[in-house]
């Protein structure tokens, strides 16, 4: 299944390009009160706001990529790598961001790291077009003779 690694890759990398998107977008928005205001028109400003809603739309063609992967490979194995976007996301934020980047974080996000090459070490078993109902059917007939 590592045919699919570049496609799950682009779901981690849009979907840290979300977060980068979002975090500017509501930096240029400021500090966020409710006070005085229309919630409702409140809230539609920040999703309008022009950060914000590209921020959202990078996270719709995120998801869109991540349909196309769980199309093609167990949800077991292709969900973990969405950790890789933590990775991504704090070392974005540090360089552009300039957030902190301590020995903690570093050590979890090495932890991070060693998890999910050993989930990527594993591979996945479904076949490239076999229908969910079929997958189904394999994975209870495999559970019946354990």
């Amino acid at each position: 299944m590592s045919r699919y690694i570049p496609f799950i890759l682009f779901t981690v990398f849009t979907n840290a390009a979300a977060q980068m998107l979002l975090k500017y977008g509501m930096m240029q928005l400021g500090p966020l009160s409710f006070a005085g205001v229309n919630p409702l028109i409140k809230i539609l400003s920040i999703v309008f706001s022009p950060f914000v809603f590209l921020g959202l739309l990078t996270f719709v063609v995120s998801m869109a990529s991540h349909l196309f992967v769980l199309s093609k490979v167990e949800l077991s194995y292709a969900y973990p790598f969405l950790s890789l976007a933590y990775v991504v996301v704090a070392f974005a934020a540090w360089f552009l961001f300039g957030e902190e980047l301590n020995a903690s974080r570093i050590g979890g996000i090495a932890l991070i790291c060693v998890g999910t090459i050993l989930i990527a070490r594993t591979g996945s078993k479904v076949a490239e077009d076999a229908p969910l109902a079929t997958v189904a059917q394999n994975h209870s007939t495999e559970g019946a003779t354990r």
